[in-house]
């Protein structure tokens, strides 16, 4: 089995990987308190290079652990990573705290935050981050590899949290999932000035599961799509995945979810080959920037409505009252009002 497919290297996984700053792996009981000091990795000459096409190999994570455990990092500030800026792949215990993460908004491919990698009991919390992807994106291998390796990211905790991605995601969970993903809690969440707030991605191919998330507590503040979930994400590291291996989405629920400035707050689009099922949306209200267009989208997903919602939502959920008591059952879980015009 190739190792880069698994780690979910993206488009870069051809050729050798060069290494990461930090690195380490199969280590225990691992501390990196920066004491408010500065990691630089220096990446504009790695993005200009990737920009051109001229690298014969991967750019490395800034910071990156393997196999390991009981791992504390705090009061550190990592910027300009190459590539990812901490990547922890197959690690448990793992506790991120009082953690500043810098990359310039544009120009800076691939700079994600954050990315638990097949990982467990992992607790983000207190963190700024700003950078030229996603701010964090939880993964668990790519495809076959990632199938065939079979580590599920579980268990992880995202909390008082502020990101802003203007190219990407503030949370994201995916593209690469392949081991699973489950029992992932967000809340307490400010992300502006990003391209999307919260977003589930996947495709056919990656086969196992993204079930049981839940995000409280969102703030939106001047973004063009507030919550993604999309199923036709199709990037893939060969020709060897199996387009039958369709993932199931299930029990996604979003909680409190306010701000302002979005231009699309909600885009759902499942498919017949991967429905979206059991979505939960109680307490919403989200101002708009363009109320002239269908701003609430959805396709193939079945769940429900609590309670106030605005925008209003689409036809395909369920509406409750607060009470939790039904009001109106949908018929129409299969239709779509999906629309990337705008």
């Amino acid at each position: 089995m190739s190792p880069l497919p698994s780690y979910g290297y993206g488009r870069e996984h051809k050729g050798p990987r060069y290494g990461s700053l930090i690195h380490g792996q199969d280590l225990k009981d691992v501390t990196i308190t920066g004491h408010n000091g500065t990691i630089n990795g220096q990446g504009q000459s790695w993005w200009i290079k990737f920009r051109k096409k001229v690298l014969n190999h991967t750019r490395g994570p800034l910071v990156q652990l393997m196999r390991s455990s009981n791992i504390t990092i705090s009061s550190i500030t990592l910027r300009d990573s190459p590539f990812w800026t901490l990547h922890i792949y197959d690690c448990k215990n793992v506790t991120i705290s009082e953690t500043t993460i810098l990359a310039p908004i544009a120009g800076a491919p691939n700079t994600d935050g954050i990315d638990p990698d097949s990982c467990e009991d992992v607790v983000i919390k207190n963190c700024y981050i700003s950078v030229g992807d996603d701010g964090i994106a939880i993964k668990s291998g790519w495809d076959q590899y990632g199938i065939a390796y079979g580590r599920p990211s579980t268990n992880i905790t995202i909390h008082n949290v502020t990101i802003r991605s203007m190219v990407s995601a503030g949370v994201s969970i995916g593209s690469e999932m392949s081991g699973g993903v489950s029992n992932v809690l967000v809340e307490n969440v400010h992300i502006w000035d990003s391209r999307r707030g919260v977003r589930i991605k996947t495709a056919p191919g990656r086969g196992a599961y993204v079930s049981n998330i839940v995000y409280r507590n969102i703030t939106l503040e001047h973004i063009r799509v507030g919550i993604v979930i999309k199923t036709n994400y199709n990037e893939h590291p060969d020709e060897g995945f199996d387009p039958k291996a369709v993932p199931i989405i299930e029990n996604i629920s979003y909680t409190s979810i306010h701000g302002h400035g979005v231009r699309v707050p909600v885009r759902i689009q499942g498919s017949a080959e991967i429905p979206v099922k059991n979505v939960t949306f109680h307490d919403m209200s989200v101002g708009l920037v363009d109320r002239k267009h269908h701003v609430f989208q959805c396709s193939f997903v079945q769940g429900q409505v609590i309670g106030y919602v605005f925008p209003v939502p689409c036809k395909n959920l369920d509406l409750y009252n607060e009470r939790q008591e039904l009001v109106k059952q949908s018929t129409l879980q299969n239709i779509s009002d999906i629309d990337y015009s705008f």
